[in-house]
């Protein structure tokens, strides 16, 4: 029985991921803030799951927990790094430094602590895989995704970093990057502002968290020799825009 971790466990993509990958057999390692709510969802699980309630932003809290997982826990065959945030969407003067600092801190430096753990024993033993949830706001950018998306721009290029890092030792490493995707995310972004982040899906079909969860579940199960280096999936309402061009008033 495989060994999963899952950070940001306790809601949206990482609580569906969860839920899937316990149906499917997949032993879990749940880690999130809340810890009651990491309590609901083991109870409600099939297979043996432990918990773990820390921030991954805090290096020392990342190192304790890797130090103090049960036996039956430690051998950690896959990470999903999917713990992370966005706030505002502010143009760029009127933005919140901490809330800047709380991005980098949970979207960059929490996924590389999480991954730091993890890299030596899954290098060692040959085997293993990453998953990183980025968002297509890393790759395309929005009025107001500043700090947010240059965070997730991040996460696709350490990932890709990251295959070298691994090349030729079995280790797998995936960015899967959702679009407008109808989770506590636009609550969160929104600072409690229900009516605002209702908006953000109105007249159009999200993707839910169901949905990623899904495509984890398929990039996981995946033969050996075959890598998914990167998954851009976004709601067929949603598309691209164009270059925005300024031609004065």
């Amino acid at each position: 029985m495989k060994t999963v971790l899952i950070t940001g466990a306790s809601s949206g993509f990482g609580k569906e991921a969860a839920k899937t990958l316990s149906q499917k057999g997949y032993k879990l390692i749940l880690t999130s803030r809340r810890r009651e709510r990491l309590e609901e969802l083991a109870a409600s699980l099939e297979t043996p799951v432990h918990i773990a309630a820390f921030d991954v932003q805090n290096r020392q809290a990342v190192k304790d927990f890797y130090a103090n997982l049960p036996e039956e826990f430690q051998e950690i065959d896959i990470l999903i790094n999917n713990a992370g945030l966005g706030i505002g969407v502010e143009p760029i003067e009127q933005c919140s430094l901490d809330d800047w600092d709380t991005m980098v801190a949970t979207n960059i430096s929490g996924l590389l602590y999480m991954t730091h753990g993890v890299s030596a024993q899954m290098k060692k033993r040959g085997s293993g895989m990453i998953i990183n949830l980025g968002s297509v706001a890393g790759i395309c950018p929005y009025p107001g995704g500043n700090t947010y998306g240059a965070t997730k721009a991040f996460v696709k290029q350490f990932s890709r970093n990251l295959r070298l890092d691994f090349h030729g030792t079995g280790v797998r490493v995936t960015t899967i990057a959702p679009g407008a995707a109808e989770t506590e995310f636009s609550d969160v972004r929104f600072k409690g502002d229900v009516d605002k982040a209702k908006k953000v899906y109105e007249n159009m079909d999200p993707l839910t968290a169901e949905d990623i969860a899904e495509t984890i579940l398929w990039v996981i199960e995946r033969p050996l020799h075959v890598n998914i280096d990167n998954i851009d999936i976004m709601p067929t309402a949603q598309a691209w825009g164009g270059i925005s061009i300024y031609r004065g008033e």
